[in-house]
């Protein structure tokens, strides 16, 4: 590398190291040993732009590897994003735009929220999907107006989490030419050598799943990283991981190599001794003129590639108005807007007839939408035909068909979740998902970063309950609904019929910030015959109290609401005067108005049953010291659903005899 290079990588360890010597904690091992590969990456080969970050055609790069966000931060300081020198000294501190881990909508520059290993590693292989999607659909002969790469730096630990082996199998079979990963190689994992767990021939197992494998033996040769880009580049029709034989704390006399340098800082002493080895002379918390001098020259380069492809488009929009305005819409989302009113005023997307299995009602309205939302993608982890997720007369997106919009998963949950937040980090698709909802614990960790990131990913989660029937504990969810309302910035709907689902599927498509988990029914379910439009606030009265104060309140949700309304005559013929609730979606009835919420469940009535095939964490809530709920306090039974849900208690006259013994006290 040149004289300049060598000071800016050199100037990039030591911000890193000095940063996380402030906040007295950080990773400063991956800072240092990879700076090389990121620099060379950033400088000579990422299209990118500070001038416009969010510049739709430009490489993606995602830190895997994110607990060495203050890699990406000085990157980010030098190429002239808006991280300030101020905010590299308040690393991890409350409020600055430079946290421990990397934050998609936190901090500019960001292309993902990363931190649990071997997750950016999957998501750089969604935003390649989205790319070539896009691609397929924008670019003409005469205009390649999509056409870029999706990196991804990742390390040991990122290979070892087995997201990465379902996400590679995937990439490979989809011949995903432009996935290219940095694979920093440093052999030290917190505990020591990763000797201790991990020695399996990277070169082999990437090559058995049709990736293009390549190895740099001197992580600080730029020349060599960057010939092994060029390569990956060249090679169209597989994925590419370059494993680049690194030092970890490169620099460090006493701590380089080991274990010592990943998770804390140098200390002071160390630091001191890691610049005189390095040959660091700049005060603290300074970046000298000389590397000034060459960071100008490069963002000249960079900020190239964005004025040019502004040029394109103008003359592409000028030959292609229609197409120009339609990628344009599918980044910005603004024309979901224009859907989303016509579709408010649409009776027939609100009111159906006729009892069926609310996986059905999915489906239905799924492809209700697929006709007026043009940018849907999605699939399932193999169940397509049972959990009712294919949009029937699309094709399916595979190697050779680009243009598909069905995806075919494989049974790979974990990394069909972590991929469909990589298209969402990416922009202009609107992903969804779907499994049955047990499995839904192997899609967690990736669901848990859809919201941490916003992401507006849409779950199909069918076979909601115990209602699943003869195959059992295994497959019969208990606990989940109540893992998922836990979860912080996510819907989680539970509908009762074709009606509910609609606005489920609504708030899943229209609400652009957060995702929607939908649990949906195997069995038959009744359909109470009520607007769904009445289910976009969460909770409603589906059928009221004939006094202005009820007796008694029964919520119920999914399933479970049809044996309520049952209930209901029971109860009047007892000369009990009971309301009956359905709550599809508690999050979304917490967001309305205190009046609102007054009005479906006033103060004064603290006699209240609440109903749901599912455990309690979460009921007491609203049904108080005071009331009683019927659900599942245990894993299920394998039997067909009419004689479970007659077991556990689901039946109209086991919820009207709960209520009497409520109201009698």
């Amino acid at each position: 590398m040149s004289l300049s290079e060598n000071m800016t990588v050199n100037c990039i360890r030591v911000l890193s190291a000095e940063a996380i010597q402030k906040a007295k904690s950080g990773h400063p091992g991956v800072t240092m040993g990879a700076a090389p590969m990121a620099l060379e990456l950033w400088a000579h080969h990422l299209r990118h732009s500070a001038k416009n970050p969010a510049w739709i055609d430009r490489d993606r790069f995602v830190l895997s590897a994110g607990h060495g966000s203050m890699l990406l931060y000085s990157l980010l300081h030098l190429f002239g994003y808006p991280v300030s020198m101020e905010d590299i000294k308040n690393f991890r501190q409350f409020g600055s735009v430079t946290p421990g881990h990397p934050e998609f909508g936190h901090t500019v520059g960001v292309d993902a929220s990363t931190g649990p290993l071997g997750q950016g590693f999957t998501n750089a292989v969604g935003m390649a999907v989205a790319e070539s999607f896009l691609a397929e659909k924008f670019n003409r002969p005469d205009f390649n107006i999509i056409d870029h790469y999706s990196y991804a730096l990742c390390g040991d630990g990122c290979l070892m989490e087995g997201i990465s082996y379902e996400a590679a199998s995937f990439a490979g079979l989809m011949g995903l030419g432009k996935v290219i990963i940095l694979y920093d190689s440093n052999n030290i994992t917190i505990e020591g050598s990763t000797d201790l767990a991990f020695k399996e021939d990277i070169k082999k197992r990437f090559e058995s799943v049709n990736w293009h494998y390549q190895l740099v033996e001197d992580g600080t040769d730029m020349t060599a990283i960057g010939k092994a880009i060029e390569n990956a580049k060249a090679e169209k029709n597989k994925p590419s991981i370059i494993e680049i034989k690194t030092t970890i704390g490169f620099g460090s006399p006493n701590k380089a190599g080991t274990n010592k340098a990943h998770g804390e800082p140098l200390g002071e002493e160390e630091l001191a001794l890691t610049k005189q080895n390095l040959g660091w002379t700049a005060e603290p918390f300074t970046v000298p003129d000389e590397v000034w001098a060459y960071m100008e020259e490069v963002r000249k380069t960079s900020d190239s590639y964005e004025a040019e492809w502004q040029k394109k488009f103008s003359e592409y929009s000028a030959k292609y108005p229609e197409l120009a305005k339609q990628l344009t819409d599918w980044f910005d989302g603004k024309y979901e807007q224009d859907i989303a009113k016509e579709l408010l005023n649409d009776d027939s997307f609100w009111m159906h007839e006729g009892d069926c299995a609310t996986r059905q009602s999915s489906e239905t309205i799924l492809n209700k939408l697929k006709d007026v939302i043009p940018n849907f993608i999605g699939g399932s982890a193999d169940l397509a035909p049972s959990n009712k997720s294919v949009m029937k007369g699309v094709d399916y997106y595979t190697k050779e068909n680009r243009g598909g919009a069905n995806m075919h998963y494989g049974i790979r949950e974990l990394a069909m979740t972590a991929i469909a937040n990589g298209m969402a980090f990416h922009g202009g698709v609107k992903p969804y998902i779907a499994s049955f909802f047990v499995f839904s614990d192997y899609m967690k960790p990736a669901l848990r970063v859809s919201a941490i990131s916003s992401l507006p990913v849409i779950g199909i989660l069918t076979h909601d309950s115990i209602g699943v029937g003869e195959d059992g504990p295994t497959h019969q969810p208990v606990e989940q609904l109540a893992s998922f309302r836990s979860m912080p910035n996510s819907y989680t709907f539970r509908p009762c019929d074709t009606n509910e689902a609609a606005a489920a599927w609504y708030t899943a498509a229209f609400n652009g910030k957060k995702p929607t988990l939908m649990a949906y029914t195997r069995q038959t379910t009744k359909n109470i015959g009520l607007d769904g439009r009445l289910a976009l606030k969460g909770g409603y009265i589906a059928k009221d109290s004939k006094k202005d104060v009820p007796d008694i309140i029964i919520i119920a949700t999914g399933s479970e609401v049809g044996p309520a309304f049952e209930s209901w005559k029971i109860l009047q013929q007892k000369g009990i005067d009971a309301r009956i609730v359905s709550m599809p979606c508690v999050e979304l009835y917490e967001e309305q108005s205190e009046e609102y919420k007054q009005s479906v469940l006033p103060v004064e009535v603290d006699k209240r049953v609440a109903v749901e095939a599912s455990s309690d964490n979460y009921w007491y809530r609203y049904i108080g010291i005071k009331g009683r709920f019927i659900g599942v306090d245990r894993f299920g039974i394998s039997a067909p659903f009419p004689k479970l849900f007659d077991y556990f208690g689901f039946t109209a006259e086991n919820i009207a005899k709960i209520a009497e013994e409520v109201v009698k006290g």
